[in-house]
C-alpha cells in the first residue's frame, strides 16, 4: 500500500492576528505544518519512501523555507476556495492506486498511528473518514448516518438543520481515498453551499450515489484532531502537547517536580533516575545521562549531559558536551562549544565560549572563559577572564595542566600558561608563562600622603 498525503496548508489565519503564515506559529518549538509532515514522513515503509505534497499560499515562499523534509511536492494554491479545491491542486502528484491522505497543516498533534489507521480503514471501503466525539461540536461538520448506522452525508454547520447540529459525532477533516476515486468525485464538486466553496466533504454524497461504502476510524483523543485557529486554542494545544511529552519522558526514566512547568521545545533523551525542578526549558536535541539532577529555573539547548551531573538553578547551556560527575552552576552560562571533561566544575556567575575544560578543573566564580583549551586539574580564580577579542579577530588561550590562576587575572590572548605553573592575583599576563614558575604582573603600590577625596559644592 502506496501512501500519499496532501497537507493543506494555504490558509491566511486572520485569527492569528499575525504577519507570520498560521501553519508556522510553533507549538513545542516547532511550525504546526512540521509535526504533521513529520507524522506523515513516518508512514513510510522499508522499501518505499513517503512521497507528499503540501498545498500552501499565504507567506509561501516563508513556509517553503521553514519545513523541512524528504520528498516534498509544494503545490500553490493561489485563490483559497475550499478544502475541495485545496486538494484539487495537488491531485494531478497522485496515482490511480495510491492510497491519499489529507491532513491539515494547522492541526499538530496527530499522530502518526492514528494516520496509518486511516489508511488501513480504506481497505473494505471507498472512502474512509477520520471522526471523532465532542461534547460540544459546535463548528465542526457533523456525521450524518442512516438508521443502520451508515454514513450517508457530512454536513457543514451552517449548512445543518437543527437536528443535525445535535449531532456529536464529528468530522475531523481527516479522510483516506484510493487515487482513482478521489480524482473523479473532484471533478463533480461544485460550490453550492452557504459559504459558495468547493467542500472536500461532498466527496461522501459522491460516494454513497455510486454505492460505495464508506468507513470510519474514531480518534479517541480529540486534541489530536483539534487545530489552532487563533493564539487561544494555539495555546491549548501547546499544554496538550507538552503533556504528551512530559509523560514519555516521566515513563522513560525522569522525576518532574511539575509536569505543568517543564517545556520541551525539540527531541529530549533520558537516562535513568533523571530530575527536572520546576520551569525548565530543554530545547533543540538533549540528551540526558543517568542520575543528572537540573535544578529550577534553568534553560538547555542542543546539549549532552553525562551520568551524576548536577546543573545547579539559573544556568543557561547551549551547544555544550558535558561529560560524567560534573558540578555546573548556579547562575552559570556555557555557550556554543563549550567542552567539560569529567568532574570539572563551572561555578556560579561564570561564562565560557569556545572553552575546553580539563578533567577535575574548576572555574568557581564570576569569570569568563572563552576559546580556550584547559587542561586537567587547573584551578581558576575569582573574577579571571580570558581577553580574546581584540576588536577584529579571537585568539586562544592555552592552560597547561594544573595550572593555578589567582584571582582577578587578565590572560590576553593569543596566550600560553605551562603546566603547573601560578599565575599571581592581580596580574595581566600578555606573555608565555612557563611551566612550573610564578608569574605575575603589578604595578607598584603607592600611598600619596595628604590628598584629599573630591568633595559636592553645596548649593
Amino acid at each position: 500500500m502506496n501512501i500519499f498525503p496532501i497537507i493543506l496548508a494555504a490558509g491566511q489565519g486572520t485569527r492569528m492576528r499575525s504577519s507570520l503564515p498560521k501553519v508556522l506559529h510553533p507549538v513545542a518549538g516547532r511550525p504546526m505544518l512540521q509535526h504533521v509532515v513529520d507524522a506523515c514522513s513516518a508512514l513510510q515503509s522499508r522499501n518505499v519512501a513517503c512521497h507528499m505534497a503540501i498545498v500552501y499560499g499565504h507567506g509561501g515562499d516563508l513556509v517553503r523555507e521553514r519545513i523541512q523534509g524528504e520528498n516534498l511536492n509544494w503545490v500553490v494554491q493561489s485563490v483559497q476556495k475550499g478544502t475541495g479545491h485545496a486538494v484539487s491542486q495537488a491531485i494531478h502528484l497522485v496515482d490511480a492506486d495510491d492510497v491519499v491522505l489529507v491532513a491539515y497543516g494547522d492541526v499538530p498533534l496527530i499522530r502518526s498511528a492514528t494516520l496509518q489507521g486511516l489508511a488501513q480503514g480504506l481497505q473494505d471501503s471507498s472512502l474512509c473518514i477520520l471522526t471523532t466525539g465532542l461534547a460540544e461540536p459546535k463548528g465542526y461538520g457533523r456525521i450524518v448516518r442512516n438508521a443502520e448506522g451508515q454514513v450517508q452525508a457530512i454536513v457543514e454547520e451552517k449548512d445543518a438543520t437543527d437536528e443535525q447540529r445535535l449531532i456529536r459525532e464529528v468530522n475531523t477533516g481527516f479522510i483516506a481515498a484510493r487515487g482513482r476515486d478521489l480524482k473523479r468525485w473532484l471533478q463533480h464538486i461544485t460550490p453550492q453551499n452557504a459559504q459558495g466553496e468547493y467542500y472536500l466533504t461532498d466527496c461522501v454524497g459522491l460516494a454513497v450515489a455510486e454505492g460505495g461504502s464508506i468507513n470510519t476510524v474514531s480518534c479517541a483523543d480529540p486534541v489530536e484532531v483539534e487545530g489552532a485557529n487563533n493564539r487561544v486554542q494555539l495555546a491549548r494545544l501547546e499544554r496538550a502537547c507538552q503533556q504528551r511529552q512530559v509523560e514519555k519522558l516521566m515513563l522513560d526514566g525522569a522525576t518532574v517536580a511539575d509536569p505543568a512547568r517543564l517545556d520541551i521545545r525539540g527531541e529530549v533523551e533520558v537516562g535513568q533516575d533523571v530530575f527536572l525542578d520546576i520551569n525548565v526549558v530543554l530545547i533543540g536535541k538533549v540528551k540526558l545521562g543517568n542520575n543528572v539532577v537540573i535544578d529550577a529555573n534553568c534553560v538547555i539547548e542542543n546539549a549532552e549531559i553525562g551520568d551524576n551531573t548536577h546543573v545547579k538553578s539559573h544556568s543557561v547551556i547551549e551547544n555544550t558536551v558535558i561529560a560524567e560527575n560534573c558540578d555546573i552552576g548556579p547562575f552559570a552560562r556555557l555557550r556554543p562549544g563549550t567542552v567539560l571533561a569529567a568532574k570539572a566544575k563551572i561555578g556560579n556567575f561564570v561564562e565560557t565560549k569556545k572553552a575546553h575544560i580539563g578533567k577535575g578543573s574548576k572555574v568557581n566564580h564570576l569569570s569568563y572563559i572563552g576559546d580556550t583549551e584547559m587542561g586537567d586539574d587547573v584551578n581558576i580564580g575569582a573574577g579571571t577572564i580570558t581577553c580574546n577579542y581584540d576588536g577584529a579577530n579571537k585568539h586562544k588561550t592555552i592552560i597547561g595542566d594544573k595550572v593555578f590562576v589567582g584571582s582577578c587575572t587578565q590572560l590576553v590572548a593569543p596566550v600560553t600558561v605551562g603546566e603547573g605553573a601560578t599565575i599571581g592575583a592581580g596580574s595581566t599576563i600578555t606573555k608565555d608563562a612557563p611551566a612550573g614558575e610564578l608569574t605575575l604582573s603589578r604595578a607598584k603600590q603607592m600611598t600619596l600622603k595628604g590628598w584629599q577625596r573630591p568633595v559636592k559644592e553645596k548649593k
